[in-house]
């Protein structure tokens, strides 16, 4: 008779028990705080979990230097304007490295030692399709392939869909390296939680159209730099994402695809940073933090 209360009693144990161990937000908010805390630089944090709502911010309406996550807003152009048949992704377009200031219309080049994919320039006077040139601005973070989007689609036309998604804090003003323009101020910046926003919609299939959705992020599927938030994951986690890296600026900014089908936003920018290494090795220990709360 005595042993029915004492089985009760122990799956009642074994069922609370991981309720008691899981690590609330709180905790994964004081983690993470203190790994920003002891990096050199500041940091812009915005994570939302896509099932619960539940959202961690941090300096998340400050205004960072875009660097390269300013690709992923020319992407969702690039599909706006083929979705409006302003031309077809298989259209190709000459590979030139000739490009016109925002300021004056001078003429300016990319240096291909800046640049973090070379391939481009041996074809330069050939022609190369525009899906292929999204693919390569995404994945290998093609400067000379974003310019040559710019200049089919237009930056104020890449700012104005911003506007339109209700972002007022993405300003993509102007071509990679066009130096007259960033000497006048005309700058790419966002901010994390407007970044996080623009993933969102992509996870939810809310932006151009659903069958838009499913080719942009099977290109943000196939990045190549892979240390920031996929960095301390496991292999089996499958990541949606888009770096950005200058000079004391290390970003990176994505979707994570639990294998149970769970999926969450991470945005983390960073700028002011005096050892990039350490930026990078932070950023992949938040989003290792944030994933292990996430799979409790």
């Amino acid at each position: 008779m005595k042993v029915i209360p004492l089985l009760l009693c122990a799956v009642v144990l074994a069922s609370s028990y991981p309720k008691s161990a899981r690590i609330n937000l709180k905790e994964v908010e004081t983690q993470i705080d203190s790994i920003v805390t002891a990096t050199d630089g500041k940091f812009g944090i915005a994570f939302k979990d896509l099932q619960t709502g539940k959202t961690i911010y941090r300096n998340a309406t400050e205004s960072f230097h875009a660097a390269s996550t300013m690709k992923t807003p020319v992407m969702i152009e690039v599909f706006n304007q083929a979705r409006q048949k302003k031309f077809s992704l298989d259209d190709s377009i000459q590979i030139v490295n000739n490009f016109s200031s925002l300021i004056d219309g001078s003429p300016y080049s990319l240096d291909i030692s800046s640049d973090s994919d070379d391939s481009l320039y041996a074809l330069l006077g050939k022609k190369e399709s525009i899906r292929t040139l999204v693919y390569a601005m995404i994945t290998v973070s093609s400067n000379l392939a974003t310019n040559l989007l710019l200049q089919k689609i237009a930056a104020r036309n890449v700012q104005r869909t911003m506007r339109g998604m209700g972002l007022k804090d993405i300003q993509i003003l102007r071509g990679v390296e066009d130096s007259k323009a960033f000497d006048a101020g005309k700058n790419n910046t966002t901010t994390a939680k407007d970044l996080s926003i623009v993933y969102e919609k992509l996870a939810r299939k809310k932006l151009v159209s659903r069958k838009a959705c499913d080719e942009m992020l099977d290109v943000l599927l196939h990045q190549k730099f892979n240390e920031m938030i996929p960095g301390m994951l496991p292999k089996k986690v499958k990541v949606a994402h888009k770096t950005g890296s200058i000079s004391g600026v290390q970003h990176d900014s994505g979707i994570i695809y639990l294998p149970d089908g769970r999926k969450y936003v991470l945005v983390v920018l960073s700028k002011d940073l005096k050892d990039a290494k350490k930026g990078i090795e932070a950023i992949a220990r938040i989003s290792k933090i944030i994933y292990d709360h996430e799979i409790q």
